[in-house]
């Protein structure tokens, strides 16, 4: 049933500032003031979007084995698939250039992918997968039973995990770094990058300016892509780095799997209103009034059915008119779902009112050129202050979120939040920890869901799977296939 109840904020914070650091050779790392997303990479002369893909699945992904820079494992029939819908999901995309990994696995990906294309794939050693040296080969079981200790150490601290005299996840990002420049080097305005789980995972951190400890914070799931748009600043300099979307897969964004090769039973669902009609339309007092127009209509019912794939136990929305609507049609599709029989129970999803998911009138009236205000320079014609105060009200908001996730790791619990993409993209930030400025390097469009993974508990680290899922709307509409338990290994 539907119910509309007001939520309590919450009066403090989970977690302080994380900060963002390059990786260190030896040492242990330790935190440093966040860069600029972008400082460290070459000027651009123009604006640049740059895709990256990951390999299809492989042999060793389906038997579980570590795979490394081994060059063993090729594409399954599966993963030949997998391929497949990507070309598909790319032909319309007008690349100038394909950088692929010289690995089987990766180079087959990418020739399907390229298909019919007439330009030469630019093979580039330095985007192989992670070097693991001994573990190369061993199935997890082996790994634990032979290394114990260091095997645990790569699971929970791999930015620290050394073997064989390496540092690999530190040696990864080195590497991810230096393909940057080669990359952003080539003259094509839009170039295809075709790699692995790892590395992708490394170039997307490193061009944001985020450290070796966010290795598998930010999923790449086989065939996933992500989206990266540079744009040169006013004045020159390194380039402003904007994620686009991260890990747009051939699987359904929600369907049952793992985060990082971990299993994972708890999940916050951002989900971004519909669009609504303009402020032209709107004879009440403000932009809040708004409700959504057709094409929202439409957006909300699709992210209805997207959802079903999972049992949503609670929905969380601001009380702007947009989000309720799109909250509450997520609710219907999802209270229904089980109700085919004439004896059935329609089962019960929580819906709150959360008022720190409200946003100021401003952000409403923007909501069609968000994106290239965040953009302009930090924050362009947006007043610094309105920011601040919508960042402020993120903090109560994501901890709201966060203390709908039980502590008991036995519970499966999936909470929906409803609302304006500028609010969402400050949850994406406190989600990683990071400051405010951080907004402007994350994109979402209206009716896109991100999706987050808690395998550690709402008390652990958030593992974002996917930011900006559009798939259900039209864009990148692609087949939906079930992920395997081992799709995120590498």
């Amino acid at each position: 049933m539907l119910f509309l109840t007001p939520l309590s904020p919450s009066s403090a914070g989970r977690r302080s500032l994380r900060r963002c650091i390059r990786c260190s050779a030896v040492q242990d790392l330790e935190r440093s003031p966040a860069p600029r997303p972008g400082a460290s990479l070459p000027p651009l002369r123009a604006a640049k979007r740059v895709v990256l893909v990951r390999h299809g699945q492989s042999t060793w992904n389906a038997e579980g084995r570590i795979q490394g820079s081994s060059d063993i494992s090729v594409l399954t029939p599966k993963g030949e698939s997998q391929a497949e819908t990507s070309r598909q999901m790319l032909l319309s995309d007008s690349f100038d250039a394909c950088f692929t990994s010289p690995l089987a696995r990766s180079r087959r990906t990418a020739e399907i992918i390229w298909e019919g294309r007439d330009d030469e794939l630019i093979p580039d050693s330095d985007l192989r997968e992670i070097d693991l040296y001994s573990f190369q080969g061993l199935l997890k079981h082996e790994g634990k039973e032979r290394y114990g200790v260091l095997y645990k150490q790569w699971q929970k601290n791999a930015a620290n995990f050394s073997i064989d005299g390496h540092y690999p996840v530190r040696e990864l990002w080195d590497r991810a770094q230096s393909c940057w420049e080669r990359i952003l080097a080539h003259e094509g305005k839009s170039v295809l990058v075709v790699a692995h789980n790892a590395v992708n995972q490394a170039l997307v951190a490193t061009c944001l300016g985020l450290g070796a400890e966010y290795f598998r914070i930010l999923l790449q799931s086989n065939c996933g892509a992500s989206v990266l748009d540079f744009t040169p600043p006013t004045g020159g300099g390194p380039p402003n780095v904007c994620l686009n979307r991260l890990n747009q897969t051939p699987n359904s964004p929600v369907a049952a799997g793992s985060s990082g090769g971990r299993k994972t039973s708890k999940r916050i669902i951002l989900a971004c209103q519909g669009t609504t009609q303009s402020s032209s339309e709107i004879s009440l007092g403000g932009m809040g009034y708004a409700p959504l127009n057709m094409l929202g209509t439409i957006q909300s019912q699709k992210t209805a059915e997207v959802l079903l794939d999972l049992k949503v136990n609670s929905i969380l929305c601001s009380p702007q008119v947009a989000a309720v609507d799109t909250a509450t049609a997520i609710c219907e599709v999802q209270e229904a779902a089980d109700c085919l029989g004439a004896d059935c129970v329609p089962r019960h999803v929580e819906m709150k009112n959360l008022l720190e998911l409200e946003i100021e009138d401003v952000f409403q009236a923007k909501q069609k050129s968000f994106g290239d205000i965040v953009q302009a320079g930090w924050m362009g014609s947006m007043e610094y202050k309105t920011l601040e105060r919508l960042w402020a009200q993120s903090k109560d908001a994501w901890q709201a979120l966060l203390d709908e996730l039980p502590d008991d790791s036995e519970l499966d619990r999936v909470v929906v939040a409803v609302g304006h993409p500028a609010i969402h993209l400050a949850l994406i930030c406190r989600c990683l920890d990071l400051p405010m400025e951080y907004m402007s390097s994350f994109h979402l469009d209206d009716g896109s869901i991100s999706v987050i993974d808690f395998p550690d508990g709402p008390k652990g680290r958030g593992i974002v799977r996917c930011t900006n899922y559009t798939a259900h709307l039209g864009r990148w509409s692609i087949p939906i296939t079930r992920p395997t338990e081992n799709d995120e290994e590498f």
